[in-house]
């Protein structure tokens, strides 16, 4: 199912009972969605005793969107196999399903992330040639923005699932971010050829000599070259962008804190806050994570995003954007593309084991 015209409607299945406040967060932020894109058609999966009240106060969300009611829920203590087992009537499957079935052009959901990645993968399957799919998203940088992939679907990596990874990341950049040849690094503890192991530097080493790579292979990239976005995707394991996420959420957190409590130290520090309140308004719309709040998981048969759990309705909203960008642009018809352009010379497919997923 696809919708390429950019005014063209969308159907979008929302997971209204996944996340820490959900329902509110959900309906809420579907409703700044709706704004940004009118001519959306929400389907919404859930208990309906809840969410109605809720639909209530946004009458023209309410005239855009079908409730389908369900009591079952995954919760955030689920493991992916019993979630993937016993959640068949869960929300957060039906809405998956939505996709699976065509009635739905993208799910999104700030449900237990491994159970999210089993349930998608089992009913959507891979692509073809992608034999795990990644998690990925968007980093700010003094640059622009990078997109950095995996970031937790994938614990252990063999070099030919980063291989994938960068395929789908440059596709990913070019269609999204619009890069006409985006560069490419693999996360490494050092940019020289011998550091690192051996799934790394095998991955690299095939990098190199891929013919028809949607993007330009720069070589092995370390930590600090995130931010500063000295390449435009980042490949690595699900286990080290996991932690790199987390730690440069962890980072903003703790600068916005010390930046609190310098601006309150003073009268002085308070004053020179109002007269500068305007460059500090920008500096924490820059680094807002609610702007770049929506995982994509890539290389499924369907679009799906996952959403932070503990987002709010702003950043909701933004993971509801991020998946109708990805429809708007034709993202899985690219990635097809992309890997039908060279040949993945060796490379057998595994399946990822489920729970093998950063929840």
């Amino acid at each position: 199912m696809t919708a390429n015209a950019a005014n063209a409607p969308l159907t979008i299945a929302l997971d209204a009972m996944g996340g820490d406040l959900a329902p509110t967060m959900v309906i809420e932020g579907a409703e700044i969605a709706r704004q940004h894109n009118p001519t959306v058609h929400f389907l919404i999966f859930g208990d309906e005793a809840r969410i109605a009240p809720l639909l209530a106060k946004h009458p023209k969300l309410a005239a855009a969107s079908t409730v389908r009611h369900t009591s079952d829920v995954v919760t955030n203590d689920d493991k992916p196999s019993h979630a993937l087992r016993n959640g068949r009537g869960s929300s957060m499957r039906l809405s998956i399903n939505a996709v699976a079935d065509g009635e739905a052009h993208c799910v999104v959901s700030a449900g237990n992330t491994g159970a999210l990645m089993a349930m998608a993968k089992f009913v959507l399957k891979t692509l073809p040639g992608i034999d795990r799919p990644a998690i990925a998203t968007f980093f700010p940088t003094l640059r622009s923005e990078s997109v950095m992939l995996d970031m937790g679907a994938n614990i252990e990596c063999r070099p030919e699932h980063l291989v994938q990874f960068a395929v789908m990341g440059a596709v990913f950049a070019r269609s999204v971010l619009g890069l006409t040849e985006p560069t490419i690094g693999v996360l490494n503890v050092g940019a020289e050829a011998l550091k690192g192991n051996e799934v790394v530097k095998e991955a690299a080493a095939q990098l190199r000599v891929l013919e028809g790579l949607p993007g330009r292979f720069e070589g092995f990239v370390e930590g600090d070259d995130i931010p500063t976005g000295t390449v435009d995707v980042i490949v690595t394991d699900g286990f080290t962008g996991n932690i790199a996420l987390k730690t440069a959420e962890g980072t903003v957190k703790l600068f916005a804190e010390y930046l609190r409590r310098s601006i309150k130290s003073s009268l002085i520090a308070q004053i020179g806050y109002f007269l500068a309140r305007g460059a500090f308004r920008k500096l924490r719309d820059r680094l807002d994570p609610r702007k770049y709040n929506g995982a994509m998981f890539l290389g499924l048969g369907g679009i799906c995003v996952k959403s932070h759990g503990g987002t709010d309705a702003q950043g909701f909203a933004s993971a509801i954007d991020a998946g109708i960008d990805l429809v708007r642009n034709g993202f899985n018809e690219k990635v097809k593309d992309g890997l039908q352009s060279f040949k993945m010379n060796g490379q057998e497919g595994v399946s990822p084991q489920v729970g093998d997923v950063a929840r």
